[in-house]
């Protein structure tokens, strides 16, 4: 049984900064990419940030600059530090991960249970 859990959510004034981590547990042979994902009200679900295995990272146009992520293998985490929060970031944000739970099965998706962010004017 895998779980993903999130913590770090809350309410900040516009500018200031939250430091989101997921931490990964359970049966787990190997994580490939992690992500955060958001989703405002009324919208869908968007890619913010992710961040594979050796490293790299891609980031949606509207964070570039602003958001970064990284990941600690040994503790199967990853976290994103969202800086110059605006209103428009304000979601709830879930965490992924790619993963195995064992050598002779392919990788599968697991999320977060969310964790809200609100960024007041």
């Amino acid at each position: 049984q895998v779980q993903l859990v999130e913590s770090g959510g809350g309410l900040v004034q516009a500018g200031g900064s939250l430091r989101l981590s997921c931490a990964a547990s359970g049966s787990i042979f190997s994580i490939g990419t992690m992500g955060w994902y958001r989703q405002a009200p009324g919208k869908q679900r968007e890619l913010v940030a992710a961040i594979r295995s050796g490293g790299s990272t891609n980031f949606a146009d509207s964070v570039k600059g602003r958001f970064t992520i990284s990941r600690d293998n040994a503790k199967n985490t990853t976290y994103l530090q969202m800086t110059s929060l605006k209103p428009e970031d304000t979601a709830v944000y879930y965490c992924n991960a790619r993963l195995k739970e064992s050598l002779v099965v392919w990788f599968k998706d697991y999320w977060g249970q969310g964790t809200q962010v609100t960024v007041s004017a």
